[in-house]
């Protein structure tokens, strides 16, 4: 078995370790009762048991609204009203659209009174209006999401995207690694052979409804024969991620402002122009995307131009970072929001969104970037490091990297027996 099929395997491979992340208190030292024992052969939804219960599930149509729904429900104008005001700090109408769903649960006899009704405001979270009182009461659920802690690795043979996609993962695992990885490894220019090994956390609900990729716990990416380890560790009560010496693996400026495209057009002082049928300076990289991709600035700055290039450049944002540096972000097809000249941006930021506006044969970033007021390869830009782990905290570190390779040296051995 070669070693890319193996890695279908490891993408397979059974969860190892779980986590239980109650939204309810819980007493640590409470004794376990036999009337919570007898509880759990019962089912429950919403917190509610429901075993004589019947739940129906509904979709909200276009226009609908709380009153028009406990309207159709059967519910009296009086009742409604009632309804309505009692569930108004629990349920915002503005924030109900079209396609999200919401609950009856009813009592099992001829009839069938409703008792609770739930709206679904997120994956996670609810608001219940109770109706089984002498009072209408509302409130919100949220329901119980587990953590379980898994493991995989790969070498990589077109992309990390595709190469987690297809063997079953859930492909936002790549976008966690990208962005932990954004200053050191240009995830556009990642190489056949390139490999990785990463364990992470899962959310779920429901037991079997995967929510998101939770956190990384360790990664281990080799790049072009360069290994990056990242180790996530709290220093001034914020988390973030360390390499192996402790060094932060924070820059000053992203390697990328886009996610996961191709890069059509490299730095070049003689690069023959598509549409002008000449050869010229070309000072900057292409990224080719859609129309709409998000457009994120590298770093923090200032806007300190925005408008539209009538010399090519199409609609354009331009930002100050420091004395040093400036970048801009061409051929967009529109500004993101509040983007004006002035505008302090922090890294990350939604600058703007991919267009062809300018002189373009179709949808791709412009990326330029001006050090000392002279044109550099973005390509081949250094970025200063942020702040290390501090001195004092030093072996703390120490501590949980060992722990934290030694946990995903013990997963992968798990999955490979």
């Amino acid at each position: 078995m070669t070693f890319t099929d193996k890695c279908g395997r490891y993408f397979r491979a059974a969860v190892i370790f779980s986590a239980l992340i109650s939204c309810r208190e819980k007493g640590n030292d409470e004794e376990v009762d036999s009337e919570w024992v007898g509880n759990q052969s019962h089912i429950y939804e919403y917190g509610i048991c429901v075993d004589s219960l019947d739940v129906t599930n509904y979709t909200i149509k276009s226009g609908d609204s709380p009153s028009a729904i406990f309207r159709q429900l059967g519910f009296s104008a009086v009742m409604t009203d009632k309804l309505c005001r009692a569930s108004a700090e629990a349920l915002d109408p503005k924030k109900l659209r079209a396609g999200m769903t919401y609950t009856t649960i009813t009592a099992q006899d001829s009839l069938a009174a409703i008792q609770y009704i739930v709206f679904a405001k997120s994956l996670t979270g609810f608001s219940v209006i109770d109706i089984t009182g002498d009072s209408i009461k509302a409130y919100e659920y949220i329901k119980e999401v587990r953590l379980e802690r898994r493991y995989m690795e790969g070498e990589i043979t077109s992309s990390l995207w595709n190469l987690i996609k297809n063997n079953g993962g859930n492909p936002l695992l790549a976008l966690k690694i990208s962005d932990i990885l954004a200053w050191q490894v240009d995830f556009f220019d990642v190489k056949a052979g390139d490999s990785f090994r990463v364990s992470y956390d899962a959310a779920f609900i429901d037991d079997t409804t995967e929510l998101n990729i939770s956190s990384v716990e360790g990664l281990v990416f080799v790049h072009q024969g360069r290994e990056f380890t990242a180790i996530p560790f709290t220093q001034d009560s914020t988390r973030e991620y360390f390499d192996a010496q402790g060094n932060s693996l924070r820059r000053a400026f992203l390697k990328a402002p886009l996610d996961f495209f191709r890069i059509t057009s490299r730095f070049s002082n003689a690069r023959f122009h598509p549409i002008l049928k000449r050869y010229r300076a070309h000072h900057g990289v292409d990224y080719a995307a859609p129309v709409g991709t998000p457009v994120k600035t590298i770093g923090d700055g200032t806007v300190v131009a925005k408008g539209f290039d009538s010399n090519g450049g199409g609609n354009f944002v331009k930002i100050k970072h420091n004395s040093v540096y400036t970048t801009t972000y061409m051929h967009l097809s529109r500004f993101g929001s509040g983007i004006q000249n002035g505008a302090h941006v922090r890294q990350g930021a939604v600058v703007g969104y991919v267009g062809s506006t300018g002189l373009s044969t179709g949808p791709h970033l412009d990326f330029r970037v001006h050090k000392n007021g002279q044109p550099i390869d973005p390509l081949k830009m250094e970025s200063p490091p942020s702040h290390p782990v501090k001195t004092e905290l030093r072996s703390s570190f120490e501590t949980v990297k060992q722990n934290v390779l030694a946990e995903m040296d013990s997963l992968q051995n798990v999955i490979k027996n």
